[in-house]
């Protein structure tokens, strides 16, 4: 399901015109975004946690020249899925 088939099926749950939802969609992911750049969880209860994990430096192989390289820490996204994703 790709964002536009999403505020289709939000629209006809909900009862509302597909230009409010996706205003909506858009305002809540943007919201979301900004939390989690400033280093904040946005916790979804029974949904998903997205939250920054810090990954640390690690040793990695160059594939084009077999070379051993350093790879640098950086920050990544992690998301863990709620009780209500468990299949």
């Amino acid at each position: 399901m790709n964002k536009s088939e999403l505020i289709k099926a939000v629209a006809a749950k909900a009862e509302l015109p597909q230009a409010e939802v996706a205003k909506v969609l858009d305002a809540a992911l943007e919201a979301a975004v900004e939390a989690v750049k400033k280093g904040e969880s946005v916790q979804l209860i029974g949904y998903a946690t997205i939250s920054v994990a810090q990954k640390a430096a690690r040793k990695g192989i160059n594939p084009a020249t077999k070379q051993a390289i350093t790879i640098p820490a950086r920050k990544v996204v992690k998301i863990k899925p709620g009780a209500k994703f468990a299949l």
